[in-house]
């Protein structure tokens, strides 16, 4: 789409792509580490240690989501399986973010 991205930022949350002029991150989270609602499976065995790690990968997205909106950053949080049925959707939707941003 000829737009000029990062991937492997040092940026806070270390998301996955950055447009660094317009402002933008995008994270794909994994539908496992980061409890999809339509995928997630609570493991069965060591549940306590999994519950909290759960839980604590949860409260450093939102963390992160917070202290990167208050620098001014627009975020995108993607499921993996959301890429992986509609990529070219999710290129438009990010394209159109660039975009308007950089206006």
């Amino acid at each position: 789409m000829g737009l000029r991205y990062r991937v492997r930022s040092k940026l806070l949350g270390r998301p996955d792509i950055v447009f660094r002029r317009s402002k933008v991150a995008v994270f794909v989270d994994g539908c496992q580490w980061h409890c999809c609602p339509l995928h997630w499976v609570r493991p069965k065995s060591n549940q306590e240690f999994w519950d909290r790690k759960f839980r604590q990968n949860r409260a450093r997205d939102e963390k992160v989501n917070r202290t990167l909106r208050k620098q001014g950053w627009r975020i995108f949080r993607l499921w993996e399986h959301q890429i992986e049925r509609a990529p070219a959707k999710i290129a438009t939707m990010i394209a159109s973010a660039v975009s308007k941003r950089r206006a």
